[in-house]
């Protein structure tokens, strides 16, 4: 466990103690009044007032416009079919488009034809592996004792693709990765979503109870704050100062996860095994959860001290969910499948918005609820509470809660195709773009832009699926979703262009501009190579290369000043440096 981590919890207990009830009180919530709050209330379908709009192409536009015209602004116009194949197919694949294939098709086609890519799998599981915290070992390893890593992690990444490629509705991709062994138990296939949980952080001196317990905030922070919006975990010590939680929802929910234990399940038959049916190596494994020897029900420890075990708490349900009764959970099992069920159910309120509201952030650069893991009383409120509460509704009831069928409804909105043009006067009125009357210039996360590095040069390898490997080695061509996440010591790369810490799960890529950045550009061996291969395909005269160029990074000519340019850069440096300067450009690492 981090320094800061450590120091962040004293500071929690401390204040705890002084403004906590003892445990076993009766915390000072009235859960009908909690159940008014916006996050508790169940989205509803919302219907239209009667309008027409020659603008307005999909439902979600007529919400976005009712807020533009409230604020006396108008959408910006559509941007042009190249900026929004660019945008469209970075979007749905994380990939640049193919040009040639691509440009001459209807919008509406080249959206059908992009949402049915193998590689559309690849670009939305990341998402779902930063929620997720995916990482392959542990931010402490002793010496070369490598008994808590995940050298196998790669798999529950692979199911995560393969399960979005075939669009497995997203309720079922949650339960699957809580309980796909209660739900299937003879289907070994589908025991790898069990990664989600099964590739925690693990600390040493596992079967010390302080230890134990800091692994089960883990499982509930992730779970609670990834799918459901709301920081659970603040209730281990104390009751939550702000949303209604008190200490024994958090046991009720730490109960489940203290029920269930880790568990290396052998991939092959003739590898080395524990008394216990674990393997004694990490790299003859697939790394899952299993349920425990012994069901818990947990104690709610007076203000976090495992040594003040207080009344014990049943496995179960948030209450203010319940409508201010607990769900409780079998006493057969651990509670895992009783807990999805109740996460991935449409009488849910949190759920499908949480989702819905990642997958617009990542598709506007802007989500509707800015606080993407804290829809409670500290984060913000929707920007468009209409849209948010419809939308959700028709993931759930007309999606059937399907990514793709999400997905497409919103880059076929109107709202979506705007161009990023900046307007002064309507800046003026709305400098963040709270209403939604432009497109947002996004910079491309780090493995997009490492991909197109590839991708420009003609050597990227677009097999699907696989073991990890070293994205900072210069001569690796895989998709950057596979590269080797480390707790311990995160690529440098990656940390350079802010991939979030896999210690923790990850509301949001958070974006820094530093000169370190630019020098890496310059100076790395990963850019000299990649602009050697591309000054190799710039083939010609100084003008037919610099032609080339442009087309192949940017699917353009280039402009008459950008030709001019080249040609005066030509006479004193090398294709390669140009290339160089070519991929260092802006408008090869954002998008309009």
């Amino acid at each position: 466990m981090s320094v800061w981590k450590h120091f962040c919890r004293f500071r929690i207990i401390a204040l705890a103690m002084i403004l906590s009830p003892a445990a076993g009180e009766e915390p000072p919530y009235d859960y009908g009044e909690a159940q008014e709050f916006w996050a508790f209330q169940p989205p509803l379908s919302v219907s239209l007032e009667s309008t027409s709009s020659e603008w307005a192409r999909k439902k979600a536009d007529y919400f976005v416009l009712k807020r533009l015209e409230k604020n006396g602004l108008q959408p910006n116009s559509e941007a042009d079919s190249h900026a929004l194949l660019r945008r469209v197919s970075y979007d749905l694949t994380g990939l640049p488009p193919d040009w040639e294939s691509m440009r001459d098709l209807p919008y509406e086609e080249q959206v059908k034809r992009l949402l049915r890519s193998p590689h559309f799998g690849e670009r939305w599981a990341r998402l779902w592996l930063d929620v997720a915290r995916f990482a392959e070992d542990q931010a402490h390893i002793v010496g070369n004792n490598s008994s808590l890593t995940y050298p196998n992690a790669y798999r529950f990444r692979d199911w995560v693709i393969e399960a979005l490629n075939r669009d497995l509705p997203y309720d079922d991709f949650l339960r699957q990765q809580l309980a796909a062994d209660l739900i299937a138990p003879d289907n070994e296939s589908m025991h790898q979503a069990l990664g989600f949980m099964g590739l925690g952080p693990k600390y040493y001196r596992r079967g010390d109870l302080a230890v134990m317990a800091d692994e089960w905030e883990d499982r509930v922070d992730t779970l609670t704050r990834g799918v459901m919006g709301l920081t659970v975990a603040c209730a281990r010590c104390h009751d939550h100062f702000y949303d209604p939680i008190p200490t024994s929802d958090y046991y009720a929910l730490a109960g489940v996860f203290a029920s269930t234990e880790m568990f290396n399940r052998p991939l092959v038959d003739d590898c080395e095994m524990q008394k216990d049916g674990n393997t004694k190596k990490p790299d003859d494994a697939e790394h899952l959860v299993r349920e425990a020897k012994e069901m818990k029900d947990l104690p709610v420890f007076d203000r976090g001290d495992i040594s003040s075990p207080g009344p014990k708490v049943e496995r179960g349900f948030l209450t203010v969910l319940g409508r201010g009764e607990r769900t409780t959970f079998s006493k057969e099992n651990s509670g895992r499948l009783d807990l999805a069920n109740e996460i991935a159910s449409p009488k849910n309120p949190l759920t499908a918005r949480v989702w819905v509201n990642r997958v617009w952030g990542e598709l506007f650069g802007q989500p509707l609820v800015s606080t993407t893991s804290n829809f409670g009383k500290l984060g913000e409120k929707p920007t468009h509470p209409e849209l948010l509460d419809d939308l959700s509704w028709r993931f759930m009831h007309e999606g059937n809660w399907s990514l793709k069928w999400l997905v497409e409804e919103i880059v076929l909105s109107a709202t979506y195709r705007q161009s990023s043009e900046l307007a002064a006067e309507k800046a003026r009125k709305d400098p963040a773009n709270e209403s939604l009357w432009r497109m947002n210039r996004r910079r491309l996360p780090v493995e997009m832009w490492r991909d197109s590095l590839f991708t420009a040069t003609g050597d990227l390898d677009r097999t699907v699926g696989g073991p990890s490997f070293n994205v900072s080695n210069p001569n690796s061509n895989r998709r950057a979703v596979y590269a080797s996440i480390s707790r311990l010591q995160l690529d440098p790369m990656l940390a350079l262009f802010d991939f979030p810490d896999p210690n923790l799960h990850s509301p949001f890529r958070s974006e820094t501009t530093t000169p370190i950045q630019k020098l890496f550009v310059m100076n790395h061996p990963l850019l000299v190579n990649r602009a050697r291969a591309l000054a190799s395909r710039m083939t010609g005269s100084p003008a037919d290369s610099i032609e080339k160029g442009y087309e192949l990074l940017f699917g353009r000519s280039p402009e008459p000043d950008e030709r001019q340019l080249g040609l005066t850069y030509l006479k004193e440096n090398s294709l390669e440096d140009y290339a160089q300067a070519l991929l260092s450009l802006n408008e090869f690492a954002w998008l309009d």
